[in-house]
């Protein structure tokens, strides 16, 4: 951003009004002497109190307008900025906003994936607390938990979006005064008006790495001769195959983001045209990581921290004062944020009062509250597929948490499947030749913990949950406590099966009331209890909770049990085949679908095939689009246990979708495509 050259018109000048000329005739004279007297009561009567009005006009005129507030969201990138010290970046002008500025280092995402992230960017609550936890999920909200934007409209602001929502829930028409391709400051009808306008850019998007040539031209019109990447020369992270597939991605990836160095310099260059650059506190952030394997979608630093620059004009700097560290130009803070941060943060930047229900903390602003010590990110059902993970993150430390350690890091998703770098790392694991630092990433189990030192780990590749260190284990024991009482104090819906957070949506009116209530947080810790137990294979603890009340506990026992079968634990000769399969039949009855269903996978791998697959291609027709996706999940699981239903499998694929959700046929579709392959013996 240049310095901005004041061209600004002359301020309008007040006209004092003349007192009559009094003329020659009495009657002239007596009517002007009544108008004054008149005059001169009437202001005697209206200025009570003279002096007080006038220093109160004096306070007023001397109070700072309220800031404007410009958002400039990108894509799918990670901290590949001149300013973050990336070798490879070519990014003047963000480079320039983070001198004038301040670039925090540790800001972080609280998912790795765009929907479920900024559902908690617009609300201040934590995903899995208001169910939009699940990628392409249509929450719906309670009353009281808005859009911040709402309460900024309510203050007067003017509040634009041009043009992503992305929420994973259906946002009112008063989040925004106008919202869509085109929306802008500059549409406001009162110039002094303050604005909050967001310009998300998505020229960096994933899908934007994958074009090649003249695709890849048209992306990236704004490029000069000397912003192209030589992809031999760029700097690949250890966990990518050094291949030309990945080597070009990386360069379209930094291409890509120097085209948004471009565009987000058209933006401030409009700011400074309207005068409005020393009115206007500017963030810029990213969505999530980088949009390559092991970035987005995933929780490790790759996936969850991004650039985040703030500029405050010197005007306002006292009242939006950070916590710790300096607002000086410039300055680098160390401050954690959580992307559960940002709406609070807003309003507090706007002096409007922060709603009591909101999980974020402002980190500027009057109403600043002291750093943090530790953040959350999640992850569940990415696209098609389902997972469940949470990671603490401190300043030096990452804890993971996997509570589906027999799920894959690298789960097959239709749409990630179309980058060629993901393609190179299921190729070279078919041959054998992976580079070792992608060789965890690409198997097909997950550890149940995992613990990271960032500092002298950046990349995050050695675990050392298992490590005898005691001052590894006593961090361990430390962020596992964090999480723990994080998913209670936040009501974690992430261990209810999808089926349970649509009909408990239907019953109580919003997913965010099914844990409400006194109870809500000891019943987060039974699930999580049982989750540990599928987790670590306790056959005996499982068994018993066959028969519990809570219809998510019985699910957990049933899939827990079921992994048993397919990668046996310590205690896997506790199972009873035959007694298993008789409670297998028994939880197929159950009257919850999601256990139903988990029984019947388990039932095609005790031999009871055709009576599995029947409950489960029944259940692809079913009017609930999150049970066909579970039916369908399984039945791709199951590989060529499914054979035998594959005709009915492709009927399932020829119904229409009446309510426009389509998951299931990405699974189905591909566990067809699998077995049409030749049968190995």
């Amino acid at each position: 951003m240049t310095k901005h050259n004041s061209n600004r018109s002359a301020s309008a000048t007040t006209t004092m009004r003349k007192r009559p000329e009094p003329s020659n005739t009495t009657a002239t004279f007596t009517a002007w002497a009544l108008m004054t007297a008149g005059a001169l009561f009437a202001s005697l009567l209206s200025v009570a109190e003279p002096a007080a009005a006038e220093n109160e006009a004096t306070a007023e005129a001397k109070k700072p307008k309220r800031p404007n507030i410009l958002w400039i969201s990108c894509e799918d990138i990670s901290s590949h900025l001149g300013c973050y010290g990336s070798k490879d970046a070519i990014t003047p002008t963000l480079d320039a906003l983070a001198a004038r500025g301040i670039r925090f280092s540790h800001a972080f995402t609280t998912c790795p994936v765009c929907a479920t992230n900024r559902s908690s960017i617009i609300t201040g609550m934590y995903p899995t607390s208001i169910g939009t936890h699940l990628m392409r999920c249509k929450a719906k909200l309670p009353p009281e938990i808005k859009c911040f934007t709402e309460y900024l409209r309510d203050a007067g602001y003017y509040c634009t979006n041009d043009n992503k929502t992305d929420y994973n829930f259906e946002f009112p028409k008063s989040a925004w005064d106008l919202n869509g391709i085109g929306a802008h400051w500059r549409r406001r009808s009162e110039k002094e008006q303050p604005f909050f306008h967001v310009r998300n850019f998505v020229n960096t998007h994933e899908s934007r790495i994958w074009p090649r040539g003249e695709g890849h031209a048209k992306l990236t019109p704004r490029l000069k001769k000397g912003d192209h990447r030589d992809p031999a020369k760029v700097t690949l992270p250890p966990y990518y195959p050094d291949t030309k597939e990945a080597r070009r991605d990386w360069a379209n990836y930094h291409e890509a983001i120097t085209e948004l160095d471009y565009r987000a310099g058209e933006l401030l260059e409009q700011l400074e045209e309207d005068g409005l650059a020393d009115d206007t506190i500017v963030f810029f952030w990213s969505d999530h990581g980088v949009g390559l394997p092991r970035g987005k979608r995933w929780l490790y630093d790759s996936g969850t921290r991004v650039p985040f620059i703030v500029y405050v004009p010197e005007k306002f700097r006292t009242s939006a004062t950070i916590k710790s560290g300096t607002m000086e130009p410039g300055s680098a803070s160390k401050e954690l944020i959580s992307y559960v941060d940002l709406a609070p943060t807003v309003l507090s930047l706007a002096g409007v009062k922060i709603p009591d229900h909101m999980q974020g903390h402002a980190f500027l602003g009057p109403a600043a509250r002291a750093s943090r010590d530790f953040v959350i990110s999640v992850r569940d059902r990415m696209d098609e597929r389902y997972d469940m993970m949470r990671t603490v993150r401190d300043h030096r430390w990452r804890y993971n948490r996997n509570f589906m350690p027999w799920k894959p890091y690298a789960q097959w998703l239709q749409y990630a499947e179309t980058n060629t770098t993901m393609q190179a790392l299921r190729r070279l694991q078919a041959e054998g030749n992976l580079p070792p630092a992608a060789t965890l990433f690409m198997s097909d189990r997950k550890p149940i913990e995992e613990l990271y030192d960032t500092e002298s780990d950046p990349h995050e590749l050695t675990n050392l949950a298992t490590s005898k260190d005691p001052e590894h284990q006593a961090v361990l024991k430390k962020m596992r406590e964090r999480l723990y009482q994080w998913q209670e104090e936040t009501l974690d819906l992430g261990f209810l099966p999808e089926p349970a957070l649509t009909a408990g949506e239907r019953s109580r009116g919003s997913r965010y009331a099914i844990l409400r209530g006194d109870k809500g947080a000891n019943r987060v810790a039974k699930l999580r209890a049982i989750a540990d137990a599928a987790a670590h294979g306790d056959v005996v603890v499982l068994s018993q909770s066959l028969d519990n009340a809570d219809s998510a506990v019985r699910y957990w026992a049933v899939v827990g049990l079921g992994r048993q079968l397919v990668h046996p634990g310590p205690n896997a000769n506790d199972i009873v085949r035959s007694t298993l399969l008789e409670s297998m039949r028994n939880a197929a009855l159950d009257e919850d679908t999601s256990v139903r269903i988990a029984a019947a996978e388990n039932l095609c791998r005790l031999e009871a095939a055709e009576e599995g697959l029947a409950i489960l291609t029944a259940a692809l027709a079913h009017d609930d689009a999150w049970v066909r996706l579970l039916a369908g999940t399984a039945l791709d699981e199951l590989d060529e246990l499914a054979r035998p239903a594959a005709a009915r499998m492709q009927k399932a694929l020829q119904a229409e979708d009446a309510d426009g959700y389509r998951y299931y046929r990405a699974v189905v579709g591909r566990a067809l495509k699998e077995l049409a392959m030749p049968k190995i013996e």
